[in-house]
C-alpha cells in the first residue's frame, strides 16, 4: 500500500468461474504497471456488487488508479458500468483499460480541455464550445457503447447455451435429471438450494470451498450439481421463450 500522500495503482482481475484463466490478466497488468497492487476475484461481471471490488471502491482515493485488462472485467452490466465510470471519474480516480485505451479517463479528461484564446471573437468561442460539446457527447456514447457491448456478449453466451440445450433436446439427449426415474435425495435438494442461494456462480458471495463445506459435498459433486442447475435453468428459459 502507498504511503500517505502517494497515489496507489490497483490492478483488478476478475473471472466468473474457476475454469477461466486469470493469470493472463495479472500478467498484462503487471507488464504495464509493475507496482500495481493486484486484486483477483471469482465473481460474475453482471453486477458491480462484488465483495472484493466493493472493498476496493471503499478504499480508493482521488488520484488513485484502477487498471483493468478490458472493460468487461469492470462490468458486464451496461447501466451499472457507465454510472460507476462516471462516479469514479468525478471522484478523481483514474481508470485504465489496457485493451480499450480510448476508454481511459485520461482520454475523457482531455476532451474537456479544448482551450479558447482570450482574443477569439464570440463566433469562434461559440464554434469551439459547440465542437467541445459534440466531442464530449461522442466520448460518453463510446463509453456507454463499450459497457453495452460487454453486456451483449454475456447475453449472447446465455442465448447460445439455451440454443445448445434446445438442439440437444431435439436430438433426444437427456438434459438434467430424468423425471420419474430417480428420486433426488434430501441432501442433494438441500445442496442445490445452498448452491443457488450462496454460490458466486448464481449471484451469491461464497466460494466453491465454502459451498462444499456448507452443503457437505465434494468438489466433484458440486461441479456436477452446478452443471445440472445451469442446464435446468437453460431449459426453463428456453421453454419460456418458446411457450
Amino acid at each position: 500500500m502507498a504511503e500517505k500522500g502517494e497515489h496507489t495503482i490497483y490492478g483488478y482481475c476478475r473471472v466468473s468461474t474457476q475454469k477461466q484463466e486469470i493469470q493472463r490478466q495479472v500478467f498484462n497488468i503487471l507488464h504495464m504497471y509493475p507496482s500495481a497492487v493486484i486484486i483477483t476475484e471469482e465473481y460474475t461481471g453482471t453486477t458491480t456488487n462484488r465483495p472484493k471490488f466493493k472493498n476496493l471502491l471503499s478504499v480508493i482515493e482521488p488520484g488513485d488508479t484502477i487498471v483493468f485488462d478490458e472493460v468487461s472485467r469492470m462490468s458486464r452490466n451496461a447501466k451499472e458500468g457507465y454510472e460507476l465510470y462516471q462516479e469514479l471519474y468525478k471522484k478523481g480516480v483514474n481508470l485504465v483499460f489496457l485493451k480499450q485505451q480510448a476508454m481511459n479517463t485520461e482520454t475523457y479528461t482531455k476532451s474537456f480541455k479544448f482551450e479558447v484564446k482570450e482574443d477569439d471573437d464570440n463566433l469562434n468561442k461559440a464554434i469551439y464550445k459547440a465542437i467541445n460539446e459534440i466531442l464530449n457527447a461522442l466520448i460518453e456514447r463510446q463509453i456507454e457503447a463499450a459497457f453495452q457491448s460487454a453486456e451483449d456478449e454475456v447475453t449472447l453466451m446465455h442465448q447460445r447455451t439455451r440454443e445448445g440445450v434446445l438442439q440437444a433436446k431435439a436430438k433426444g439427449k437427456q438434459i438434467g435429471r430424468k423425471k420419474g426415474t430417480t428420486i433426488e435425495s434430501e441432501k442433494i435438494k438441500k445442496a442445490k438450494g445452498i448452491i443457488l442461494k450462496y454460490s458466486r456462480s448464481f449471484g451469491g458471495q461464497n466460494t466453491n470451498e465454502q459451498i462444499c463445506s456448507m452443503a457437505g459435498i465434494s468438489h466433484n459433486t458440486l461441479a456436477k450439481l452446478k452443471r445440472e442447475l445451469k442446464e435446468e435453468q437453460a431449459v426453463q428459459e428456453s421453454e419460456l421463450e418458446t411457450g
